[in-house]
């Protein structure tokens, strides 16, 4: 199935994880991909899709910086002629009780994982509401419904980017633009890697991937999710299919958190 074919389809914090899963799929699906991210291995992305017969280019960027921003979304344009879905999809996450939560761990969060979502979201819009239609799809999540322990910049974060999602999601409306959102549950990425040991090393004296397990035994699905089992969803949101759907965040969890 290729249902975007002709389809320009943008994604942040691709150079890995879900991001790199999602550029992997719309690439299948016929799409030309951009991927973007604040590292190298970004371009590696943009090289196995067009090993495999794919098209897609890739570009460093800051999404916490307006000027870098507007400079991406100006190429894609200039490569593509237009934006059809734009997912914000950079993040980042810290661990550590609240004194010893630093300053600078909160701005870093808020500023990638909040302002770096309305930034690019902002530079969407602008353009999509030129052609009248779009998709915006962003990244929240399972803190975006429960914050939990040791973590409140990243709660806050995530709380955030649903809180922008429905308010655009109202004003883009006229414009034949939909905004969505999603919240990943345990995701098989390097993230959740981090968060086994960090979280692990706070909560208790456990051994590596025990902390994990123990979170996944409380899944009524019993597993650990895939960066497929995101994009399976994300492709949904981008499609025509989900046309009458908009100003919603859905939960991609395994039912961790049914909402």
């Amino acid at each position: 199935m290729r249902r975007f074919e002709k389809k320009t389809v943008l994604i942040t914090g691709a150079s890995r994880g879900i991001g790199k899963g999602l550029a992997l799929r719309f690439a299948r699906e016929g799409a030309n991909v951009v991927v973007a991210a604040n590292e190298d291995p970004v371009h590696e992305v943009a090289e196995e899709i067009n090993r495999s017969g794919g098209r897609a280019v890739s570009a460093i960027c800051d999404v916490t910086k307006k000027a870098e921003v507007e400079k991406l979304f100006e190429r894609i344009l200039r490569d593509f002629g237009t934006l059809d879905v734009s997912i914000q999809n950079a993040g980042v996450i810290t661990i550590a009780k609240i004194e010893d939560l630093t300053e600078q761990e909160w701005d870093k969060i808020m500023a990638v994982n909040t302002k770096g979502v309305f930034l690019c979201c902002q530079a969407a819009a602008v353009r999509m509401k030129q052609q009248k239609f779009g998709r915006i799809i962003n990244t929240a999540s399972g803190q975006a419904r429960q914050g939990f322990i040791y973590t409140p910049h990243y709660a806050a974060s995530k709380f955030g980017v649903v809180g922008i999602t429905q308010s655009l999601a109202k004003e883009l409306a006229p414009f034949n633009i939909t905004v969505n959102a999603f919240c990943p549950g345990i995701i098989d990425t390097d993230m959740w890697a981090y968060n086994d040991s960090a979280w692990g090393k706070l909560l208790g004296n456990y051994q590596p991937g025990e902390l994990m397990q123990e979170w996944v035994n409380n899944i009524p699905l019993k597993r650990v999710g895939k960066a497929e089992d995101v994009a399976g969803l994300v492709t949904f949101l981008a499609s025509d299919d989900a046309a009458y759907i908009t100003g919603q965040t859905i939960n991609v969890d395994g039912g961790l958190f049914m909402s």
